[in-house]
């Protein structure tokens, strides 16, 4: 999976509409809905506000498309089939539409949008998704720095130590070196 790692903005025009993709970072559905809202106050006479968003939660993958008074499945979801094709989460794809004059049709609409999101997509830094472990330890004194040591190896990162008769650690590193750590622990 991957996920894009800053928010970015492109514009197209098509027979005389103006459509702005937008896509940006989230980890909560309520961030997805801020960006929304925000995209609301931002464009409040825009014709139509799109959006898809897919977001890994504790409960599972959380996914949304919205047409905005567009036909069905004309809008939202041609968005979202770029987001699942992608294999993107945590982010929100939104297109603001300011109509031109011009009825596009069901195909020129579904077409239009899949196009916008498709561009704002190849626009946006996207990254490799790495999920993450936090891990508490206890340790001698004497191990802690090859414990350090280790860690730089394997890309993690100490974020609480406490020092008392040894040493107790919550340190954070990509899931899948957690064997490697369990191995150097054992």
């Amino acid at each position: 999976m991957k996920i894009v790692a800053a928010a970015c903005q492109i514009e197209e025009i098509v027979k005389k509409s103006r459509f702005i993709g937008v896509i940006s970072p989230c980890r909560a559905e309520a961030e997805a809905l801020a960006v929304l809202t925000d995209l609301h106050r931002r464009y409040p006479d825009a014709s139509h506000i799109v959006y898809a968003y897919r977001i890994q939660s504790a409960d599972g993958l959380v996914c949304r498309f919205y047409d905005a008074g567009e036909p069905s499945g004309t809008a939202g979801k041609p968005i979202f089939q770029h987001l699942e094709g992608k294999q993107l989460i945590n982010l929100v794809v939104a297109v603001v539409r300011y109509f031109g004059g011009i009825k596009l049709g069901a195909g020129g609409l579904t077409r239009a949008y899949g196009n916008v999101a498709k561009a704002v997509i190849e626009a946006a830094d996207i990254v490799d998704y790495v999920e993450f472990a936090e891990v508490d330890l206890t340790l001698d004194y004497s191990r802690l720095q090859p414990l350090e040591y280790q860690l730089k190896k394997l890309d993690g990162s100490i974020l609480a130590q406490e020092f008392s008769d040894n040493v107790r650690l919550t340190v954070k590193l990509p899931k899948h070196n957690l064997p490697s750590l369990d191995a150097f622990l054992a």
